[in-house]
């Protein structure tokens, strides 16, 4: 069967043929409709992501949209190597497909699935939110910044804060929902002492982190206090990403002195079964929240070209049977 196939970590997959899987026990066929170019997959395919696969040859692919045996058509997540959602036909564990809602067409749901997905499942899963609880989002400029935005007023945020490195984003920001945007692009005193007016002084709960590196640091920073006299709120930090490097230096004092609590949300922290179920979630919200996303249809057949633009625009492969 046709399918994209990774070679080697340092060149884009190429169009070609791949042995069909056979269902295993537990596990369905699905005919694959679409499945989107993600940052997961991406790093996946260049073996930058922990879970890479290290044998090749390789059909890449964490998710995507298709038709099972019977007819239904259905969101799948993780299908088993080495056939990833890039190829016609997948074996996928049955608990990790869910059904697509009539009103979201292919191309929509293959796209807002995982970056959707990033921000309901940190905040629900890991963070346990509540409604009426106050969200910061650091690095809310990309899709899934974007998308959590939108998510965490539809889960019922009362109040969203956005952060971005460009400061000509903010009305677009605050259209989707964001009661107030941080630019990150200052020095860090002046960054850390407006994010400790917001989490000290307004008051935050959650921080979704798709960043890390020094925005995440100037965060971490902003949470302490020279006032001891109480205990200090509590503060649920979820890393989700690290688009701001792979690192930063933590003073343990942050950790004994404030009410922080780290956290992480992703593929260990959150099980393949319980991502699908979080996609099935969003993609029944997505109606009634307005949920919106660029994407930009692309065949398979084109994986090679379209591979190498930039990773910002949002590539969703369609797939015809051969």
């Amino acid at each position: 069967m046709k399918a994209a196939i990774v070679h080697a970590f340092d060149r884009p997959p190429r169009y070609g043929n791949i042995d069909a899987p056979q269902a295993a026990t537990g596990e369905v066929l699905v005919k694959v409709r679409a499945a989107a170019l993600s940052q997961l997959v991406r790093a996946q395919a260049n073996g930058t992501h922990y879970s890479s696969s290290k044998v090749f040859p390789w059909a890449p692919g964490a998710d995507g949209v298709g038709v099972l045996e019977n007819g239904q058509r259905v969101y799948f997540a993780f299908p088993r190597t080495p056939v990833g959602a890039m190829g016609e036909v997948v074996a996928v564990k049955a608990d990790c497909c869910v059904p697509v809602p009539d009103s979201v067409d292919d191309v929509t749901a293959a796209a807002i699935a995982l970056p959707g997905m990033s921000s309901w499942a940190a905040l629900q899963e890991r963070a346990h939110f509540q409604p009426g609880e106050r969200v910061l989002i650091n690095g809310a400029a990309g899709v899934s910044g974007r998308l959590a935005i939108q998510v965490a007023k539809y889960l019922g945020a009362s109040r969203v804060i956005a952060t971005a490195r460009n400061p000509a984003v903010e009305a677009e920001l605050r259209a989707l929902g964001a009661d107030r945007f941080i630019c990150l692009d200052q020095p860090a005193d002046r960054l850390t002492a407006e994010l400790r007016d917001e989490i000290l002084g307004r008051g935050t709960d959650i921080v979704l982190d798709y960043l890390w590196g020094p925005p995440a640091a100037s965060i971490l920073a902003a949470t302490m206090s020279h006032d001891h006299s109480e205990d200090a709120p509590r503060l649920r930090f979820v890393n989700i990403g690290m688009l701001a490097g792979a690192s930063l230096a933590l003073n343990p004092g942050t950790l004994r002195s404030t009410g922080l609590e780290l956290l992480g949300s992703g593929l260990g922290s959150v099980s393949p079964r319980g991502i699908a179920k979080v996609v099935g979630k969003l993609l029944q919200a997505v109606g009634p929240a307005g949920l919106k996303i660029d994407a930009e249809a692309v065949p398979l057949s084109e994986v090679e070209e379209a591979w190498q633009r930039p990773a910002t625009e949002r590539i969703v492969f369609t797939i015809r049977p051969s």
